[in-house]
């Protein structure tokens, strides 16, 4: 374990879950940064949490949330009280953590500006509220006002209190609500990140003919269900009422070398006039792949991931975030664990502690279905 840099995880009992956190961190002067997660049942003891974190490390400096589950030391848990911990050594003035804001493009440089401009921050873990006013809006302001290259994902809308950014002047304790929040590295920190999708195409890239809002009424010339039905084949179009949970909609990125594609639910299917309707704003002209949610070959294609990761690496990592879909996980594997152990199997064991997001954040944009390996080199 490289010194400094170390992860804890507790579930069960809400009220003792700080002594046994702090009881797994031998403290250490290294540490500057510390990362939290909790779940949602954890959410009350949260204020709490973070000043006894504090007072037992003597880490100043906080970020994180309040997750739809957790997930560390091989453990993801959901439904009952837990938090995970990743302590992080690197220069003081080598981080800023902003505090949560439904205006990145104002309060960043309003707050952050000089050291912005000075530093030229990389990379950028944030954590959003889904209750901010307008979060796409919001992700592509921080990113554009940063500078940085975004990670992280939406965390709970259903406790008070759901972002932390404390830092030694912070106000109500470091905790926030209703916008995005997080931590900016400078180059000089060692990372590198991926993303690995969760749903994978079945059908050909198409063109969206005509469509107004989130309606699709043609594609590639013809209705848009007698598309839909061809792409996804005979056995589940002879019942559309199954396509639920199974198939989505994929928009792909404009300018993407990669082939990479936001993943957005599908609302409903009116067969009287062929139409599909979608969990986003789609346009004339815009492309559209449909997809299956499909667990081996999400776990493939996680491990596809990880491995093109580990060839950008010259050592093993010092610590690693996974922030995954709460669509994941148990949701789709059946069991837990499953993949932490993709990450393990080809990048060895490093602490490694994560969140269940309500959408994931890549770059300024929002995903579904997908799964995001963070790593300090």
């Amino acid at each position: 374990m490289t010194a400094g840099f170390a992860a804890a995880f507790a579930a069960g009992d809400a009220a003792t879950l700080g002594a046994r956190l702090t009881a797994q961190l031998t403290p250490e002067v290294e540490a500057t940064l510390g990362i939290l997660y909790v779940s949602e049942p954890a959410a009350a003891a949260l204020p709490a949490l973070v000043d006894e974190l504090v007072a037992a490390t003597g880490i100043a400096h906080w970020v994180g949330g309040v997750g739809l589950g957790v997930c560390g030391a091989g453990e993801e848990v959901y439904d009952r009280p837990a938090a995970a911990v990743l302590t992080v050594a690197v220069p003081e003035d080598a981080f800023r953590i902003f505090a949560s804001t439904g205006d990145p493009a104002a309060d960043l440089p309003r707050h952050h500006g000089e050291w912005i401009e000075a530093v030229q921050p990389i990379l950028a873990l944030v954590h959003a509220d889904p209750r901010c006013p307008d979060l796409l809006r919001a992700t592509i302001d921080a990113g554009t006002a940063s500078g940085a290259f975004l990670v992280g994902g939406l965390v709970s809308h259903r406790a008070s209190a759901t972002l932390v950014a404390r830092t030694a002047g912070s106000n109500n304790g470091g905790l926030g609500q209703g916008g995005m929040a997080g931590l900016m590295l400078a180059p000089e920190v060692g990372v590198a990140t991926a993303l690995s999708q969760g749903c994978m195409p079945i059908g050909p890239v198409r063109r969206i003919d005509e469509a107004r809002d989130n309606v699709v009424m043609v594609i590639d010339g013809r209705p848009a269900l007698d598309v839909f039905r061809e792409d996804i084949g005979p056995q589940l179009a002879q019942d559309l009422r199954r396509v639920g949970g199974i198939i989505f909609a994929g928009l792909p990125v404009t300018g993407s070398d990669t082939g990479d594609y936001l993943v957005r639910n599908l609302m409903a299917i009116d067969p009287n006039q062929g139409w599909i309707v979608l969990g986003a704003e789609v346009s004339p002209g815009d492309p559209i792949v449909f997809c299956r949610r499909d667990p081996e070959s999400a776990k493939q294609d996680l491990a596809r991931m990880v491995k093109q990761l580990a060839g950008r690496l010259s050592g093993p990592p010092k610590a690693g975030i996974y922030v995954s879909c709460v669509a994941r996980g148990v949701s789709l594997f059946g069991e837990e664990g499953v993949e932490a152990t993709v990450i393990r199997e080809t990048l060895g064991e490093f602490p490694l502690v994560g969140f269940f997001a309500n959408g994931e954040i890549s770059r300024d944009r929002l995903y579904g279905h997908t799964g995001i390996l963070t790593l300090f080199t």
